[in-house]
């Protein structure tokens, strides 16, 4: 897979509430975050605080974030505490931000090719297609996974070259989760949001 940060991809997907399709959700979003972008990379990457706001300020409506963290739990949603679903929808989200938020920087809406749309929106779930071209030309797929909700379409998954970071995700947690327990891992997810604050 090629080395696309997820804080990119994250960006391209920042969704738009109350989209009329899911490709709507794309457009909207990248050029929301050219918008936010704009003349303000330097300022940006020195201070990871605004740089957070910006990206939570696009992304969070716009993102199913119980929906995500549930599928990355898997079986372990299931036996947690309706308060530990709670914390680890927060920490989890919280380690997004951290974990991808330098890549945002990168984002080009040059870059984006959004796909016609091939899908049935009249379903709960849909998948949008994009062709993303690295800066030495080489042009990568990344599909986009969305849900219907009330409040129009959110993302909830991103695949790069057909490899999802939901399931990479829960690949990664499930053995953490089995060798140290859910409490653990969300203290460790919330540790890092500490560290990474005081280090700034």
């Amino acid at each position: 897979m090629k080395r696309i940060t997820m804080a990119l991809i994250i960006g391209f997907v920042s969704l738009g509430a109350m989209a009329e399709s899911p490709n709507d959700v794309v457009r909207s979003a990248a050029d929301a975050l050219a918008a936010g972008l704009e003349g303000r990379k330097e300022q940006l990457a020195e201070n990871r605080d605004e740089l957070y706001a910006l990206i939570d300020e696009i992304l969070m409506p716009r993102f199913d974030r119980r929906y995500a963290a549930q599928l990355v739990l898997g079986k372990h949603w299931r036996t947690a505490s309706d308060d530990q679903r709670e914390e680890f929808t927060d920490a989890f989200y919280g380690s997004l931000l951290r974990k991808y938020g330098d890549g945002i920087l990168q984002f080009n809406q040059e870059s984006l090719e959004i796909l016609p749309f091939r899908g049935d929106d009249t379903k709960k779930r849909a998948t949008v297609k994009t062709i993303v071209q690295l800066d030495d030309g080489t042009k990568v797929p990344v599909n986009y996974g969305v849900v219907k909700r009330e409040s129009g379409w959110l993302m909830f998954d991103v695949s790069i070259e057909g490899i999802s970071y939901v399931r990479n995700f829960r690949t990664e947690l499930n053995a953490e989760i089995q060798a140290n327990g859910l409490a653990s891992v969300i203290d460790r997810l919330n540790g890092e949001q500490t560290t990474a604050s005081v280090s700034q």
